[in-house]
């Protein structure tokens, strides 16, 4: 009998085990995925920033240096017409190029970035940003994407919330990096939110790396994003 008992207990066992290690691999099969996916993403974003800041930004410069360079009589008569026009065409390649990929981030590093992104929003909301000193720069990928899921969470803020300011602290510890994003809105109920693009760009972009995150909201005072990545993540 005690032979048949264990027997079983060693069968149970190894099936509970195998069990296991298929749900570990379906989720790291979904890392995988979602990594892949953005990977593929950022590289399009890439080239198509590359092509609008390249070509189209430069030729708005040329074409807005010729106008500069009429005689004077001309000059007044195309100043009138086409200047303001050139100034805003240039402006814009510029927005939809820092919008598609952060071309300089790899040159400028995160936190330049993120000021850029205050700044350019101060007009808008006001962005608080907390950083310890020991701040170490990361790999471009984990950069790109923890700059995305601040511009997603400020977009979202923006457009859905009553917020009226943003805080986000940065600690870079030994043994991780912490990031956590709040407002001081109306928060949101999850399961309703969720559905939408912007948490989910959020969370898919947490996933390709393999983050630990947690969303705290507290229904009309404000809603929070506490991300955690491993620092033997980050390479």
């Amino acid at each position: 009998m005690a032979f048949v008992l264990l027997a079983y207990k060693l069968f149970t066992d190894r099936i509970i085990k195998e069990k296991n290690r298929q749900h570990e691999l379906e989720i790291q099969h979904q890392k995988n995925l979602a990594l892949e996916g953005t990977l593929i993403q950022e590289e399009e974003r890439k080239r198509m920033a590359v092509l609008i800041h390249d070509d189209i930004g430069n030729r708005l410069n040329i074409l807005s240096l010729w106008i500069h360079n009429l005689d004077a009589e001309n000059k007044v008569a195309a100043e009138k017409i086409i200047s303001k026009q050139i100034s805003e065409l240039i402006d814009s390649a510029r927005s939809i190029s820092h919008s598609l990929y952060p071309v300089n981030l790899e040159k400028l590093g995160l936190l330049l970035y993120i000021e850029e992104l205050i700044t350019n929003l101060s007009q808008t909301i006001k962005i608080n940003l907390n950083v310890n000193s020991e701040y170490r720069k990361k790999d471009v990928f984990t950069e790109v994407q923890l700059y995305r899921i601040i511009q997603e969470f400020t977009t979202n803020v923006i457009k859905h919330s009553t917020a009226t300011e943003i805080t986000i602290y940065i600690k870079d510890n030994p043994e991780n990096l912490a990031v956590i994003i709040k407002d001081n809105g109306n928060g949101f109920i999850y399961d309703e939110m969720n559905r939408g693009m912007g948490i989910k760009n959020i969370e898919s972009r947490l996933q390709s790396l393999d983050a630990n995150y947690k969303w705290k909201n507290t229904i009309g005072k404000r809603t929070q994003l506490i991300i955690k990545i491993q620092q033997k993540t980050i390479s």
